[in-house]
Parts: C-alpha cells; sequence; structure tokens
C-alpha cells in the first residue's frame, strides 16, 4: 500500500530516497483537507487565489480547473491541487456561512447553526425549516418607539425576550409588544440597567411583516433615553423552490 485509504497520503517506502518529498506531500493533502475550509463552491473559472486557498469545483469548470468537477481544489505556490471528496468529510462554506458533509449522495447542507438564521432541515427542491433568533437595540423616545425589524410573515413565534442595555428614564417601567397589544412580551419590565425579561408566548403564526413596540408607562408616559435590546424567537418555513 502506498497511500492511506481513506485521505490518500502518501507512504514513505522502507529504503527510499528524498522522503522528504513524500512527507511534504502527505502534510500539504492532510492541510487542506483538515478542518476544511471552502471559499465557495459556485465558481467556474478558477479565481485569484493565495496559498492555503480552498474552493469546491463546480460543475462546467474551465481553464485550470478543466475535468475537475465535483474536486476539492487546492491553491499553494502557484498551483492548484485537486483532491477526490470522502464520505464524512466536514466543510465550512465561508460564502455561504453553512456547514456541509459529503455522503454517498454527494454533499449535504447542515446549516449555519450558530448563526441568526438557522437552516435545521432541507428538502432536495430546496424547501426549508429555519429557526431563528435575530435581535436589534433600541434607542428610546417618546411615548413609544418602534423597531426596524419584524417578525416576519408566516413566521411561528415562540417569543420576544429584552435587556435593558441603558438605564431607561422618564417612565417607571415598559411594555412590549405590537401593536394593539403593548403587554403581548411582557409588561411592567424593569427600567434598570441590565434588567431581563424572557417574553414566551403560545406560539402564535403571523400574517404580515410586523415590527416590535416598546411602549412608555408611568409618570410622564414618554421615555426620555434609555436603550432596550430585543431578540425575536421564532420558527420561518421556506416553499420548495423548484
Amino acid at each position: 500500500m502506498s497511500t492511506t485509504p481513506r485521505l490518500q497520503l502518501p507512504l514513505i517506502a522502507a529504503s527510499q530516497a528524498q522522503k522528504e518529498v513524500t512527507h511534504n506531500e502527505a502534510l500539504a493533502r492532510l492541510d487542506a483537507l483538515a478542518h476544511l475550509v471552502l471559499l465557495d463552491r459556485d465558481l467556474c473559472p478558477p479565481p485569484v487565489a493565495t496559498d492555503g486557498d480552498s474552493y469546491l469545483v463546480a460543475s462546467g469548470s474551465t481553464g485550470a480547473w478543466a475535468g475537475q468537477d465535483g474536486a476539492i481544489a487546492s491553491y499553494a505556490d502557484g498551483f492548484w491541487t485537486f483532491h477526490a471528496p470522502v464520505i464524512g468529510l466536514l466543510a465550512f462554506v465561508a460564502d455561504e456561512g453553512t456547514l456541509a458533509v459529503y455522503t454517498s449522495a454527494g454533499w449535504k447542507d447542515y446549516g449555519a447553526l450558530l448563526s441568526e438564521v438557522a437552516t435545521v432541515s432541507q428538502s432536495p427542491s430546496g424547501a426549508e425549516s429555519r429557526i431563528c433568533t435575530v435581535e436589534e437595540e433600541v434607542t428610546l423616545s417618546g411615548a413609544s418607539t418602534a423597531t426596524t425589524m419584524v417578525l416576519p410573515d408566516r413566521s411561528i413565534v415562540f417569543g420576544v425576550s429584552a435587556r435593558t442595555t441603558e438605564a431607561v428614564t422618564g417612565v417607571l417601567n415598559y411594555h412590549v409588544g405590537i401593536a394593539g397589544e403593548s403587554e403581548k412580551f411582557g409588561g411592567y419590565l424593569g427600567i434598570a440597567e441590565g434588567s431581563t425579561n424572557a417574553g414566551v408566548i403560545g406560539p402564535q403564526a403571523f400574517y404580515s411583516d410586523t415590527p416590535l413596540l416598546i411602549t412608555a408607562n408611568g409618570d410622564t408616559g414618554s421615555f426620555t433615553g434609555g436603550k432596550v435590546r430585543l431578540a425575536a424567537h421564532y420558527f420561518l418555513p421556506v416553499v420548495p423552490g423548484s
């Protein structure tokens, strides 16, 4: 056997001359495939690259990648080296912020599990189930302040959590909700910096993009300062792409 069975690392033969060549080749292959980072997987002609860059060669590639469809292309010392993926190989696809695993059926996405929007499952036609945790820090003023982020159309909302990140002034407390339901995600919340609330609900489906609303309560009935960070927690279905 001249190579390892899985990653095809070249082995040094007994009494081999120039052992460093074989050893260095094995290290280069291991450096490319271990903790694999694919910068892109949709390119056809090879891009301008620097040492250590790796890509998944897209179908129909040309130039230096011609005939290497589906291979992992790694660049070093001015040359491209191509590696066949092996079952179980895990890759971080950098431009998509997602993880992919090579299986007997090809590459399968496993989502950006620690991002704001994580795809937890996907059908062959592109339908997705997403779990989302999206946040915004809101500077308070007036009788109420709305967020620019929204609870999306067709989302199923589990709750909205809140943290007072800068002491709120002008009121005794505040509510977190939506238009027409000012306390939906918590009422009479603390104005001191560091106060928190986990405002869980039903869950409930929303059928239009809906901003959140922070409403002043007590004393003047208007905010004169302060900041609150809100995080919306929801499930979002994505329809099939074909």
